[in-house]
């Protein structure tokens, strides 16, 4: 297949439209994060940087950490944005930029986010580390793609729409699978398991009432009693469903791990998190 140039945008400098990474300047591993200033606090574990890119709130880094070869690229916020980072990261490793046509054989990346978030267990105060083992996107991006039945857990999301009650305003929410290896792998011994709720928003979507009254009042309760197969839904975010069923879909690796800045079942929060999320940074190089 030959993709228009309204379909697969290349800048005139050969990289990709959004990012401005150019296919070699890529790794088969690559750490997200949604923060750009993230990015130095990772990439200062590099032993040396090849090369670095910024476009928009899409700043990225690739270099060597003990020998493995990495990219860190920052997503900026919500599940929109992993939609362009996904794509763009599949086309750099698995789309010719000459011809325009996919290359012979695929290119599998390793896609770990590193992200914060706000945990809804008791068992998840402030500090926890949480791999999203499976994520529920209120979102509906994934709804868009002809594939999503094959890389969702149609089960999970026909329970969680049952509790819920879940209005059909809202738009369907879908329940992505991370790679089972890869949360072996990054998740070890010390990281809670559990189930993620990608939010399409900050406030109402997470239940946050300021000024404006919410739809479901009872909604963040309802969440928090919730269980599938063992799993408990441990905490709010916005980007970990969309990275995992795109990736699902296109056959990457892909998951998402957290620190829990707030706790919504205690009501608590910590505003200072930004230093102690390196311990995090340097447990997912040590692993990737």
């Amino acid at each position: 297949m030959k993709y228009a140039p309204s379909e697969l945008i290349i800048n005139e400098d050969g990289s990709i439209f959004h990012l401005h990474l150019r296919p070699e300047q890529l790794a088969d591993r690559i750490i997200l994060v949604g923060d750009p200033g993230r990015v130095a606090m990772v990439a200062s574990h590099f032993d040396d940087v090849e090369c670095e890119v910024s476009s928009r709130e899409f700043h990225s880094i690739t270099g060597t950490c003990r020998g493995k070869r990495l990219t860190v690229l920052s997503t900026g916020i919500g599940c929109d944005n992993i939609d362009i980072v996904v794509n763009e990261l599949d086309a750099l490793a698995n789309i010719d930029f000459a011809t325009r046509e996919d290359r012979n054989g695929f290119r599998r990346l390793t896609l770990v986010r590193i992200g914060t978030c706000g945990g809804l267990q008791p068992e998840t105060p402030l500090g926890t580390f949480i791999a999203s083992v499976k994520s529920i996107g209120f979102d509906g991006l994934l709804n868009y793609y002809a594939d999503r039945n094959r890389v969702c857990d149609l089960a999970l999301e026909e329970a969680f729409r049952t509790h819920m009650h879940w209005s059909p305003l809202k738009g369907a929410p879908y329940a992505a699978q991370a790679d089972p290896g890869l949360i072996d792998q990054i998740a070890g011994e010390d990281m809670v398991r559990g189930i993620t709720c990608a939010c399409g928003g900050f406030y109402g979507p997470q239940g946050r009432r300021i000024r404006m009254e919410i739809q479901d009042p009872e909604q963040n309760a309802k969440i928090e009693s919730f269980r599938y197969e063992g799993l408990k839904i441990c905490n709010f975010e916005m980007e970990s469903s969309a990275l995992a069923g795109l990736s699902a879909i296109l056959g990457h690796r892909a998951m998402t791990c957290c620190m829990v800045v707030a706790n919504r079942y205690a009501g608590e929060a910590n505003t200072g998190y930004k230093n102690s999320i390196d311990t995090l940074i340097k447990k997912v190089i040590d692993r990737i």
